[in-house]
C-alpha cells in the first residue's frame, strides 16, 4: 500500500460531505511513512495537598495561555469531571484529580478558571463548561477553543479530533516524547500515565491555539471567533443547562393517539391491496405497486424502483390509486410517533429537556441541535404541532442563593423573512428593496410587479409561485429544482426565472457575481467574514461544479442569517443580564429565539428583545421581528 496524504483525505472527503468514513479512517489506518517524527516533551509537576494556588502563581498568572483539557462525561444540561490537566507552551504541566482535591486547591482553582484575566484554551469546551458547572465552577477567559478555531479555518470539514488537528498544524504526534512502552500496566502508574496524556493534551491546546490564532489571522476570521463564536459557547451552555419544561403526560398522550392512527393506516393499506404487506419494506412496497398493481414505474435504483416520498406523491397525482395515499399518510405518523416516543426518556427528574447546541456541524455556519434535534420538528401539519404544545412554560428550581421561580409563559421571537431580506441588501436591487420597505406583504408586491397585476390581483396560486422563487434564489434553487417544487415543466419554470430577473435586475447580477468572484478567491464570504471555500467551482466533473455554485449562492444569504442570529443571542443574553431580570433565553432554533417569562416582566423583555433583535446588523431591508407568548410553544407562534 502506498503513502496516502492526510490534506488531500480531507479535501476529498469534505467535498464528499462524509463524517464517519473520516473518523473510522483517522482512527484505524497508520500512514506508510510516519507524518509526525516527534511527540510532546511534558513535565508534569507533582503537587502535594494545598499548592495549587503556589503552582498557579507561578506558572498561570501571566500573559501566556494556559492550555486546559478535561475528562468526564457531559450532556443532557450536566457533566462530572473525572481528569484535569493545565500546561503552559512552554512550562511544566501539572494534572489534577477533582475527586481527591483539598478545600484549599479547590478554592484556589476555582478562582483561577473564573478570573476572565487569565487566558486559557480548550478544545471543544461546552462540554467541559457544563461538567464545571455541575461542581459549581465558572470557567472564563477561554481565548481560544481549537476546535471552533478549526472549524473556521475548515468550515467543509465535519469533525475536529484534536490529534488530527495536531497532526495537521503542528506536524507532531499526540503523545508524551518519554513515554516509550505505550503499554498499561497494573502498579497502579496506569493511572499515571493517564494523567501524562492529558498533560500531553493540554500542552498540545496551549501550541495549537497559537497556530490556529495565525491561520485565522490570514483568512480574516480572528474578529469572527473572539466576537461571536467564543462568547457564544457561555451562552448555549446556559440554554443546555436550563433547559425546556415538557408536559409528559401530553406526549404519552400524543404518542397513544399517533400509534393508533399507525395501525388505521396500515389496515387501509392492507385493505387497498386485498392482502398484508410490510409498509416500512421498500422492497415489499415495490412488489406490490409495481408487480401486483401495475402501477406506472418510478425512477430505477440499484434495487427496483425508487419508492421515496416524492415519488409516491407524484404517482398518487398520476395515477389516484387509495394505497399511495394511505402509504403515505402511514410514513408520515409513523414518523411522528418516533420523534414524541424518543422525546419522552429524555425527561430529566424536573420533567425538562436538555437539547445539545452544535456550532461545528453546518458548512454556513447555522447552529443544529441533538439528544433531541429540535429543528426536526415538523410544524406544517397539525400533529407536528401538536408536538410543540408538549413544550411548556416551567419553572427554575430553588438554588443556594435564589427561590424557585415560576415563570408565566413563553415567548417566541423570530426574523421575519430574514434570508429574503439579506438577498436584498448585498443584491442592492431598488425594486426588492422598495419591495420591502412599502409595508406590504413582500411576495404578493414582488408578484405583482413580475406578472403587472395590481396587488389586488394577485392569487395565493401566483402568489405561491413568486414565493417559491423568492426563497428558491436564496438557497441556489435552479430552473430544474423550481420546476419540481412548484410541478411545472422546467421550460416554464426557466420563463418564470426570466420574468422576475426582468424586474429584478440587481438580484440576477448580484447572483452572477457572487459565483464569479467565489471562482476567482476560492471562497465565499457572509456580512461578517466567514467563509465557505468551493474548491469544486473549478472542477471538471459537472455535478460537482454545479452543486458548488449552488453553495456559493447559498453561503452568503445563509451564512449571513447564522451570523445576525448569533449576535442577536449575545445581545439580548447580554441585555438580560445588564438589565437584571429574571427572565431567560431557552432555545435558538433556526431563527427563532425562545423564551421564558418571569413574572411580571413580559413587557419589558419584549421591548428588550425587540431592539436588540433588530439591532443585531443594519441591513438596507430593515430587520423585522415577530413575537409570539402563551403557555406552550405552540401558543406562543405567531
Amino acid at each position: 500500500m502506498g503513502q496516502w496524504d492526510r490534506d488531500e483525505i480531507h479535501t476529498l472527503f469534505d467535498s464528499l460531505q462524509f463524517r464517519v468514513l473520516r473518523e473510522r479512517l483517522y482512527a484505524t489506518l497508520s500512514a506508510v511513512e510516519p507524518e509526525a517524527d516527534e511527540g510532546f516533551d511534558v513535565e508534569v509537576d507533582a503537587l502535594e495537598p494545598g499548592a495549587l494556588g503556589a503552582w498557579l502563581e507561578s506558572n498561570a498568572t501571566g500573559a501566556d495561555r494556559i492550555g486546559v483539557a478535561v475528562t468526564g462525561t457531559w450532556g443532557r444540561g450536566t457533566g462530572e469531571l473525572t481528569a484535569l490537566a493545565l500546561a503552559s507552551p512552554k512550562g511544566p504541566a501539572v494534572s489534577l484529580d477533582p475527586a481527591e482535591l483539598i478545600e484549599d486547591d479547590e478554592r484556589a482553582l476555582a478562582a483561577w478558571l473564573a478570573d476572565p484575566a487569565r487566558p486559557k484554551a480548550m478544545h471543544e469546551a461546552k462540554g467541559p463548561m457544563l461538567a464545571f458547572a455541575a461542581r459549581g465552577l465558572t470557567l472564563a477567559g477561554i481565548t481560544s477553543d481549537t476546535a471552533l478555531a478549526a472549524y473556521l479555518a475548515l468550515p467543509g470539514q465535519r469533525t475536529f479530533d484534536l490529534a488530527d488537528l495536531v497532526l495537521r498544524y503542528l506536524h507532531r504526534e499526540l503523545r508524551n516524547e518519554s513515554d516509550d512502552s505505550g503499554q498499561l500496566t497494573l502498579d497502579g502508574s496506569g493511572e499515571e500515565e493517564a494523567a501524562q496524556d492529558l498533560a500531553v493534551r493540554a500542552r498540545a491546546v496551549a501550541e495549537l491555539a497559537d497556530v490556529l490564532d495565525k491561520d485565522l489571522d490570514k483568512r480574516g476570521a480572528t474578529r469572527l471567533l473572539h466576537e461571536v463564536e467564543l462568547p457564544l459557547v457561555g451562552v448555549l451552555a446556559g440554554m443546555e443547562r436550563a433547559g425546556i419544561a415538557v408536559d409528559a403526560d401530553h406526549l404519552a398522550g400524543l404518542s397513544a393517539s399517533l400509534g393508533g392512527q399507525v395501525k388505521e393506516e396500515e389496515q387501509a393499506a392492507h385493505t387497498a391491496v386485498g392482502r398484508e404487506f410490510n409498509l416500512g419494506s421498500p422492497k415489499q412496497v415495490q412488489q406490490v405497486l409495481f408487480d401486483e398493481l401495475g402501477l406506472p414505474k418510478t425512477k430505477r435504483t440499484k434495487t427496483g424502483y425508487t419508492t421515496d416520498s416524492e415519488a409516491l406523491t407524484g404517482l398518487l397525482e398520476k395515477d389516484g390509486h387509495p394505497v399511495l395515499e394511505h402509504i403515505l399518510r402511514w410514513r408520515e405518523v409513523a414518523k411522528l410517533k418516533s420523534i414524541v416516543d424518543s422525546l419522552i426518556p429524555m425527561l430529566d427528574d424536573a420533567g425538562r429537556i436538555h437539547t445539545t447546541f452544535n456550532q461545528m456541524i453546518a458548512a454556513t455556519g447555522r447552529l443544529s441541535s441533538t439528544d433531541p434535534n429540535l429543528q426536526n420538528i415538523p410544524i406544517r401539519t397539525a400533529e407536528g404541532r401538536q408536538i410543540r404544545e408538549a413544550f411548556v412554560v416551567g419553572a427554575a428550581p430553588a438554588g443556594p442563593s435564589s427561590p424557585e421561580v415560576v415563570y408565566e409563559s413563553l415567548l417566541t421571537a423570530d426574523y421575519s423573512q430574514i434570508e429574503l431580506r439579506i438577498m436584498a441588501h448585498l443584491s442592492e436591487d431598488e425594486a426588492l428593496l422598495e419591495a420591502f420597505n412599502s409595508g406590504a406583504d413582500f411576495h404578493t408586491i414582488t408578484a405583482s410587479r413580475v406578472f403587472g397585476l395590481p396587488p389586488e390581483q394577485i392569487d395565493s396560486e401566483l402568489r405561491a409561485r413568486i414565493k417559491a422563487m423568492n426563497y428558491g434564489l436564496a438557497y441556489g434553487l435552479s430552473a430544474y429544482g423550481l420546476s419540481q417544487q412548484l410541478r411545472i415543466s422546467p421550460e416554464e419554470a426557466r420563463g418564470l426565472m426570466e420574468e422576475y430577473f426582468q424586474q429584478f435586475g440587481g438580484v440576477r447580477d448580484y447572483l452572477r457575481d457572487v459565483v464569479a468572484r467565489a471562482r476567482q478567491d476560492g471562497y465565499t464570504e457572509t456580512i461578517l467574514g466567514r467563509r465557505r471555500y468551493l474548491p469544486d467551482l473549478n472542477s471538471d466533473n459537472r455535478q460537482r461544479r454545479e452543486m458548488a455554485e449552488r453553495m456559493a449562492l447559498n453561503a452568503p444569504i445563509q451564512g449571513s442569517a447564522a451570523d445576525i442570529i448569533k449576535v442577536a443571542s449575545l445581545n439580548v443574553d447580554r441585555a438580560l443580564r445588564e438589565a437584571g431580570l429574571t427572565s431567560r433565553m431557552l432555545l435558538q432554533v433556526h431563527d427563532e429565539l425562545v423564551f421564558e417569562v418571569a413574572p411580571g416582566e413580559l413587557d419589558r423583555l419584549q421591548s428588550l428583545v425587540r431592539e436588540q433583535m433588530a439591532g443585531a446588523y443594519e441591513l438596507r431591508a430593515p430587520l423585522g421581528v415577530s413575537m409570539g407568548t402563551g403557555r406552550t410553544w405552540q401558543d406562543a407562534a405567531h
